[in-house]
């Protein structure tokens, strides 16, 4: 089987339903393909027309092209039927045979009667009267279904991936006496493992908040960004674990020596020990996110890393307070029921997620990962990398 680059664009509707998760969860298990890029688009017309075009080509079912059709006009566009934000937000999922996995995932829209077994059959509609006419129609998801025309629909992303996509802030609005925020949160490496629902299923929790996903992208991070993103904790880890520096000092002593040793040695072999200690601890969560050792002097510390995140921008009002009550301490024997980090958290550093703690870090935050203004974008480089194999 060919290694493929196949794609799956959530419509607006199911984005503003919060289907989201739902949706990328039914597209993982079932295709059991890797996620590798994340992109929101707001169409504008040329773009809609483009893809409209390519659509045309595909071999489907007359009826169901014509709805596919139609729904890209009434419900894709900026000025469409809902009155509501055309926010889209785009999956490239790589592997063998990827195209056909995605689309047996999709599934068909086959009326009222459809099972739940595939994208389409939980979260899409295909309902006709008896004279034949459609009643209502929701493909919850537009996917490629043959080779020859998804290289066209590919380059076409590329193309628009700056120009209609990114980082979608100003394309929702709020009412005049609401604040809203934008915040990040991280989905960590150990959700990407084991090729289950986590990542969605994640997603989806969160969306309990009642917030907008504004911005979306798939990373790789080098040890670079890692040790920046987490510069604050280097600090901090200094002072908070002087206390199990301690007391690790005193056990080890008192195993090693039949006579006492006072608590002003203890002290003060803690005090020479706990920096040593915190950048330890720092570069094992720099080696956790990256995949990458910080100690080796062959690697190239802007080099990509090895181990996947999804990172993620939600607004709203009070974003920063929400996300962070959705997603728990940051122990997850601590952490609430029911929230991110007492499901699928395991220990301080392998705790599902990672959530900006105010607004002044979100920035930081996000300028590290690609999610402020006008970075680059993930999907053009992944995208034109597969093209030009």
């Amino acid at each position: 089987m060919a290694d493929e680059l196949a794609y799956v664009l959530i419509t607006p509707y199911s984005l503003l339903k919060s289907r989201t998760g739902g949706i990328i969860s039914r597209v993982l298990t079932l295709s059991g393909l890797e996620l590798v890029g994340a992109r929101l688009y707001a169409p504008s017309d040329e773009f809609v027309d483009r893809y409209r075009d390519l659509l045309s080509r595909q071999d489907i079912q007359p009826e169901m092209k014509q709805g596919l059709l139609r729904y890209l006009d009434e419900y894709f566009r900026r000025d469409n039927a809902l009155g509501i934000t055309n926010r889209a937000l785009l999956l490239l999922l790589r592997g063998d045979d990827a195209v056909a996995r995605i689309k047996r995932s999709v599934g068909s829209l086959t009326g009222p009667q459809a099972q739940g077994d595939t994208v389409r059959g939980t979260y899409g509609d295909f309902i006709g009267y008896t004279t034949g006419e459609m009643k209502h129609f929701e493909p919850a998801v537009f996917v490629g279904t043959e080779s020859t025309v998804i290289t066209d629909e590919l380059s076409l992303f590329a193309k628009y991936a700056d120009r209609d996509g990114g980082i979608l802030e100003h394309v929702v609005s709020f009412d005049p006496d609401q604040n809203p925020e934008t915040t990040l949160v991280i989905l960590k490496p150990d959700n990407f493992r084991r090729g289950s629902s986590r990542p969605g299923n994640i997603i989806d929790m969160f969306s309990r908040t009642g917030l907008c996903i504004v911005g979306a992208r798939m990373l790789r991070m080098s040890i670079e960004q890692a040790e920046k993103f987490y510069a604050p904790l280097r600090t901090i880890f200094v002072e908070r674990l002087k206390t199990g520096v301690r007391a690790r000092v005193a056990e080890v002593l008192r195993n090693a020596f039949e006579f006492a040793v006072s608590d002003e040695t203890v002290n003060a072999l803690a005090d020479l020990l706990k920096d040593a200690n915190a950048l330890h601890e720092f570069n094992r969560i720099v080696n956790y996110m990256s995949g990458r050792d910080p100690y080796a002097v062959e690697e190239d510390k802007r080099a990509p890393g090895t181990e996947q995140c999804f990172a993620l921008l939600y607004r709203g009002p009070e974003a920063v307070r929400k996300i962070r009550e959705c997603l728990g301490s940051t122990n997850p024997r601590q952490a609430a029921p029911g929230t991110v980090r007492s499901v699928y958290g395991d220990d301080l550093m392998k705790n599902g997620a990672h959530a900006s703690d105010s607004i002044e870090s979100a920035e930081r935050e996000r300028k590290i990962v690609g999610l402020w203004d006008k970075q680059p974008s993930d999907i053009q480089e992944v995208i034109r990398g597969y093209l030009s194999q």
